[in-house]
């Protein structure tokens, strides 16, 4: 039988999974009778629930009207990127300088796992998209592992979801850019380079940036 924290767990990680897929629409008004109907929560968990997500930055509590997604905005993208970029190139400096045998092999293995999507990626496969984002996800993640500061990694994976979100709303797979973005990335990690690294993740992400701004409407 679930206990109240593990179905608060579920329900949180499923509204915040379906803001960030765009299965909850930008801007899209949360009534909370309407997700009880389509999240099996009492009001009060999803009450709590969406206050996390606000917390968070995923949704909007506003007084009198209610609870609603979070828009989509450039000045936010071109924020949550800037950020990020800070945020995961101190972290690559760390964990570049600390990072141990263990470390590496977790990275050699995360960019097989990604670089085997990518591949299935760019052949058009369809209904793989969610699992490719978690590759691109673990690859990120393997890279700053060894910095050594939980609160470091809090923050970042807060902002990588973020930006995460805007992939699914107005970014386009790039391809052969972003494949070969991750593989200087990655043969940097094993080099311990952390500047050419640090090089090739800003281009990465403003490379998508400039990718999503010509979607925007």
């Amino acid at each position: 039988m679930k206990t109240l924290d593990t179905i608060g767990s579920t329900i949180y990680k499923k509204i915040k999974n379906d803001i960030i897929f765009g299965k909850l629409l930008p801007s899209e008004k949360l009534k909370l009778d309407d997700l009880k109907s389509k999240y099996p929560a009492s009001l009060s968990t999803l009450r709590e629930t969406l206050n996390r997500l606000a917390s968070e930055g995923f949704v909007l509590a506003e007084e009198q009207r209610g609870f609603f997604v979070t828009p989509c905005t450039q000045n936010d993208l071109i924020e949550i990127a800037n950020l990020r970029i800070l945020l995961e190139s101190h972290a690559i400096n760390l964990s570049f300088k600390y990072g141990d045998t263990d470390w590496e092999g977790n990275l050699v293995a995360a960019h097989h796992k990604l670089s085997l999507m990518e591949e299935r990626m760019e052949k058009k496969e369809k209904g793989i998209i969610e699992l490719w984002k978690q590759y691109d996800w673990e690859f990120h993640l393997a890279c700053i592992s060894a910095c050594g500061s939980k609160n470091l990694l809090r923050l970042h994976s807060n902002l990588f979801d973020r930006y995460l979100r805007y992939q699914f709303v107005v970014l386009n797979y790039r391809g052969q850019g972003a494949i070969e973005e991750h593989y200087e990335i990655y043969q940097a990690g094993l080099k311990r380079d952390a500047a050419k690294a640090n090089k090739y993740l800003k281009i990465h992400i403003d490379k998508g940036v400039e990718n999503a701004l010509v979607n925007f409407s």
